[in-house]
């Protein structure tokens, strides 16, 4: 199998180094799977312009949905980058687990929309009627379900990405779901 290294900022395009820095700058580092994207010339900066466009989704919604599908698509890497992110957004140890788990039982509302990321990445793209009505009940609207698809092919592209990767982890480790449930 081909073995994968993080490149260096001296190892990427001017574009890219630009990046590095850019990301250095806000985060006090180059997280490895971002690092990896830079091989690609180009791949970097559009990832970076499409995660960070606009959305209906709040920060807390964004991470549930990125909890759900790095769960489902059992990557590691994402699973503990949005740890941190999740408990940076409010979210603490036990709703992070079950959230991954695909619910939300402390906020109805977090819980509809768990349980449609659920759904919608595990029959990829066909959700249980139940489910989807259970998500519009909630108050979420016909953009929101376009914005929540957007919000997981964000986080599939990266997931897959680490998974063929396999990069280091440079965030901590999250617990395996399975030994953190009780």
């Amino acid at each position: 199998m081909t073995h994968f290294t993080v490149p260096t900022k001296a190892e990427v395009n001017a574009d890219n180094q630009t990046i590095f820095d850019n990301l250095n700058g806000a985060l006090g580092f180059v997280p490895n799977l971002y690092a990896i994207m830079a091989y690609s010339d180009t791949g970097l900066g559009n990832y970076l312009q499409f995660q960070n466009a606009k959305t209906s989704l709040s920060k807390k919604e964004k991470e549930v949905v990125n909890l759900v599908v790095s769960q489902i698509n059992e990557c590691r890497y994402c699973q503990s980058a949005h740890t941190v992110i999740g408990k940076m957004n409010g979210f603490t140890d036990d709703q992070i687990l079950e959230i991954r788990s695909g619910s939300a039982p402390f906020n109805a509302k977090l819980d509809a929309l768990a349980q449609l990321t659920q759904s919608i990445t595990t029959t990829k793209g066909r959700p249980d009627a139940t489910v989807l009505q259970q998500f519009f009940d909630a108050g979420y609207s016909k953009g929101a379900l376009v914005d929540v698809v957007l919000a997981i092919a964000d986080k599939v592209v990266m997931n897959y990405l680490h998974n063929i990767t396999q990069i280091p982890i440079d965030f901590p480790v999250a617990p395996e779901l399975e030994s953190a449930a009780v």
